[in-house]
């Protein structure tokens, strides 16, 4: 299968890029929206590039890069009571929920923000930049990708 992109939100008070420099390798749990628990359930390969969104931020924007290093497999803080992510009607048996794994690639010398990804051309179609396209986990295009990737990395 080709290499896929994808977009992941995350909210800087959860986890943050400079975070994932750090580890080096993190799950992405507690995805609670059936689109984007599709997607890493069925669609996110080892290898696929992705963006990483610090979202709620002030700029919120893409902060860096990141590659799935795990493909989907059930989210386990859906069976663990108590926890934030607890989902009584997910089982080990029957799981309701998927996670992936991510790799930590890159940090942005600065934050590309949703502002610069509206006006730039070749991003017209991203999904985060249309009005009310909330999805944590969204596909990219490999151009979109390589365009975000090249604002990215240039210097503030």
């Amino acid at each position: 299968m080709p290499r896929q992109y994808w977009l992941m939100k995350c909210e800087p008070e959860a986890y943050t890029i400079q975070a994932l420099a750090r580890d080096g390798v993190c799950s992405w749990e507690g995805v609670r929206n059936y689109q984007a628990r599709n997607f890493m359930r069925n669609q996110m390969q080892v290898g696929d590039g992705v963006l990483f969104y610090a979202s709620s931020a002030d700029p919120s924007g893409v902060t860096g890069l990141a590659e799935v290093s795990r493909a989907g497999y059930p989210d386990h803080t859906a069976w663990k009571k108590g926890h934030e992510y607890f989902d009584a009607a997910s089982t080990n048996d029957k799981p309701l929920w998927f996670m992936v794994d991510i790799t930590f690639v890159e940090a942005f010398p600065a934050v590309v923000p949703l502002d610069v990804l509206k006006t730039t051309k070749g991003l017209e179609d991203m999904m985060v930049t249309r009005k009310g396209a909330r999805l944590s986990v969204q596909p990219v295009k490999k151009a979109e990708f390589d365009i975000v990737a090249k604002l990215g990395r240039r210097k503030p």
